[in-house]
């Protein structure tokens, strides 16, 4: 009924009520009230909305007095006699006041407990007998006097620290001489108990317990406060320390400000988080570069981790994370740019335009990892920027070269002094975009030490399907690579290991002809030499003849790098001409260049010619990590006793392929008119020029059995003639490889026939072009039959007619 209230007790002694009325049998009004207990000689405001209620207090005759009784259950609006607590207050309606709402306002003052009795009426409201219950008045002792004075000094004490109690309570405590009374006031005065607490102490009748129980209550309520104050009083002071240190520093900044003098520290933090902000960065990453920032804020500048954590924060806020360089993708203009930088290499450049194509339909494709494959000086490096250039994209490389420290790739842990992300980031770092053209280049002279192994690195690296999570030791955050469009370069596959082997998609880039080779110079390498020594065209004129002439018997190479060194040792010559003041302009003829560059320096076809005029010499043609190169077979017989002698720093296949020839030609000495035991009384010899290098393979098989056979019939093989292919001991001629590196390395040498294992033509088909293969004449063979039948001569004829074929050949550049 009453949710607030004030209580105050009368000055009075006694009540003024008849002795009717005390005795109890006369039924009374019963005002139920919730969350309100009434003391006596208390007075009371009571605020009355329910209908019973309003009855009540309207139906009170010159007899103003009520029994005001709690609810045991606040939230019943109808409550019942069995709802009531048993002890409550006969008390004294003062005033009634009328409120807007037809709700009445009414005073009550307490006069004495009560036990509630029979209830004589339900309806329209309860009635009630009851019974006055008697007080227990305490004795004066010593230790009672002492509990009053300490229930006073605790109640002062509540009163004096609460904003929201009166200072007058004190007074008026002071002033209650009765110890009955000065509880029921002190209980009456206090917000902080709850309706059980007050009903507890209205139902205890004995003084002296209830003065105890109310000393308990304010005893823990003091506590309770000084719990709160302690509270309050720390929040309050780190409130005002922060709100303190907040002011101070935006003074601090105000006069920075005014004298020019900003903090150069706290500028580079504001720095650092804006570049943090517009990094880009995943989720992940930020939080926890915003928290190394924040610890670095919290640093001294002179502090010895400083500038490690300020390096690191930087090197996190500088990387593209999200920043990327490719737009559309124009395959024509792709195209256009691969063709205007490089010559020929059409199976490199259809992989790329297809890259391209399916990245345009695809733009988030995963970047193939490519690996160009061919000797030095073909134009692998070069190929890679030129990819860059078609993609739009930017272009870095990294040079593996040697490199034998896993912490190069992966770069070093934060805690070594010194310690830097590895290669890959730091790259990143340079090209400031996160899909850029990496070429790792000479990634097969890779070594390794105790330092760790930069190939078993690279695993993570140039996988698709992990390096989008590439951690690298030094920022120890995972960094999206599956963008990065990575070109590694070789110039052979053996010492690559085979997991990273297994990675990469191999394009092979073999050598050039002869015809490409002057095709490249007059295109690219001539106007770079004649940019790089000054000179202007103009004053020069380079035939193709001479072009030619230069790179048939000045370079002896599968690329152009040997070549170009030499156009630019020509071109100097000339710019010192025009230097000393020559004015007219120089045509480089055969003789400009002999004078130039000295003498012929290969003489690559007359060197066949001259050498296969007697017996036991064949041309084979060998492998090589620089291209594709002529290999002589010379074979010798001498009396002895059977003795065969090899020569030429061999490896152990190309000693086996030797014994299988010898077996195979003795086996079969009657077809070509030798006695069966021929080796009686001659001891052979085969040697390999040039024997500084070492050789190794099956390869030449064919090529000893021909030189055998060739020494043994006294029959001088064909010039101009150079084969390949592995021998068996039945004579069967088996497949090899590098066919196109070795065609063109015969065609270099000014071959005319080659023979080649059958098996072996559809790799001529695939790799070698009509162009390539020009007016060489290639015969394949199944069995070494087939070979002698075209590398040697039948008849005298043909003899004579290879001898002039020899003639022409040393005479035409002598």
């Amino acid at each position: 009924m009453a949710s607030d209230f004030v209580s105050v007790i009368k000055p009075t002694a006694k009540n003024s009520e008849g002795s009717e009325g005390a005795n109890g049998k006369r039924p009374v009004p019963v005002l139920p009230v919730r969350d309100t207990v009434l003391f006596p000689h208390a007075v009371l405001p009571l605020t009355v909305g329910r209908e019973s209620s309003i009855q009540l207090i309207q139906s009170l005759g010159e007899d103003k007095s009520i029994l005001v009784v709690a609810q045991r259950d606040a939230r019943q609006d109808a409550p019942q006699a069995s709802d009531l607590y048993a002890i409550g207050t006969r008390a004294t309606v003062h005033k009634v006041v009328k409120m807007p709402n037809q709700s009445l306002f009414v005073f009550t003052e307490g006069n004495e407990r009560v036990l509630v009795g029979e209830f004589t009426q339900v309806q329209p409201f309860m009635t009630a007998e009851y019974e006055l219950v008697a007080e227990t008045e305490p004795v004066k002792t010593p230790e009672f006097e002492a509990l009053e004075r300490n229930v006073i000094s605790q109640f002062q004490q509540i009163v004096s620290s609460s904003p929201t109690l009166s200072d007058d309570l004190q007074t008026i405590a002071i002033n209650i001489e009765e110890p009955g009374r000065l509880v029921d006031f002190i209980a009456a005065s206090l917000p902080f108990l709850t309706t059980t607490d007050k009903q507890e102490l209205l139902e205890t009748p004995d003084t002296t317990k209830r003065m105890e129980r109310i000393n308990q209550h304010l005893a823990k309520e003091i506590e309770v406060q000084q719990l709160r104050n302690k509270i309050q009083s720390e929040v309050q002071d780190s409130v005002q320390q922060s709100q303190r240190d907040y002011y101070l520093r935006e003074q601090l900044k105000a006069i920075q400000k005014e004298l020019g003098d900003v903090d150069e520290s706290q500028k580079d933090i504001a720095e650092l988080k804006e570049k943090i902000e517009a990094a880009g960065m995943p989720d992940e990453v930020k939080k926890d570069a915003l928290k190394e920032l924040a610890r670095l804020s919290r640093m001294n500048a002179m502090a010895a981790d400083y500038s490690l954590t300020r390096n690191y924060v930087e090197w996190l806020a500088v990387l593209p994370w999200a920043k990327s360089s490719a737009g559309e993708v124009d395959i024509k203009k792709a195209k256009e740019v691969l063709d205007d930088d490089h010559y020929g290499l059409k199976k490199v450049k259809d992989r790329i335009l297809d890259y391209l194509a399916v990245r345009r339909l695809k733009p988030d494709m995963k970047g193939p990892i490519l690996c160009f494959v061919g000797p030095p000086g073909v134009g692998k490096t070069s190929l890679g920027r030129s990819i860059a250039k078609s993609l739009g994209r930017k272009f870095s490389r990294i040079s593996l070269g040697g490199m034998h420290d896993e912490a190069e790739i992966r770069g070093h842990r934060r805690t070594y002094i010194g310690a830097l992300p590895g290669q890959i980031i730091q790259h990143l770092k340079r090209v400031e975009v996160n899909d850029p053209v990496f070429m790792l280049d000479e990634i097969d002279k890779l070594g390794r030490d105790f330092r760790g192994d930069p190939a078993s690195a690279l695993l993570e690296t140039l996988d698709p399907e992990q390096n989008n999570t590439f951690r690298d030791n030094y920022l120890d955050q995972p960094f999206d690579l599956s963008k990065v469009l990575f070109i590694c370069t070789a110039n052979q596959l053996d010492t690559i290991p085979g997991p990273l082997l297994d990675r990469m998609e191999i394009i092979e880039l073999t050598g050039y002809t002869e015809e490409e080779k002057v095709n490249i110079a007059e295109r690219y390498l001539v106007p770079r030499q004649l940019k790089e020594n000054g000179v202007d065209a103009a004053m020069i004129d380079f035939p193709t003849q001479s072009v030619a002439l230069v790179a048939r018997h000045y370079t002896r190479e599968a690329g152009v790098r040997r070549l170009e060194q030499q156009i630019g040792t020509v071109v100097r010559k000339v710019a010192r001409r025009i230097a000393e003041g020559a004015t007219e302009k120089l045509t480089i003829t055969p003789e400009v260049i002999h004078e130039f560059l000295g003498g012929i320096k290969v003489r690559v076809d007359t060197e066949i010619a001259e050498r296969t005029k007697r017996p036991g010499v064949a041309v084979g043609l060998a492998w090589t990590p620089a291209g594709g190169d002529v290999l002589f077979i010379e074979a010798n017989k001498m009396k002895g006793k059977g003795g065969f002698t090899i020569t030429g720093q061999i490896g152990d296949v190309m000693k086996e392929s030797m014994q299988a020839a010898l077996t195979w030609v003795r086996s079969n000495a009657g077809r070509f008119g030798l006695e069966q035991d021929f080796t009686k009384d001659t001891d052979i010899h085969i040697h390999v020029p040039a024997g500084a290098i070492p050789k190794d393979g099956p390869s030449a098989g064919v090529t000893m059995a021909t030189a055998l056979v060739s020494l043994l019939t006294d029959t001088p093989v064909h010039p101009l003639t150079a084969m390949t292919g592995e021998i068996t001991l039945s004579g069967n001629v088996l497949p090899v490889g590098g066919i196109k590196e070795k065609f063109l390395a015969a065609k270099r040498a000014g071959v005319r026939d080659v023979i080649l294992p059958l098996e072996c033509k559809t790799q001529v088909d695939e790799d070698l072009t009509t162009d390539q293969i020009g007016d060489v004449t290639i015969h394949y063979a199944t069995r070494i039959e087939e070979v002698l039948a075209v590398a040697l001569p039948t008849t005298l004829q043909e003899e004579a007619q290879d001898e002039a074929v020899r003639e022409e050949v040393i005479h035409a550049t002598a």
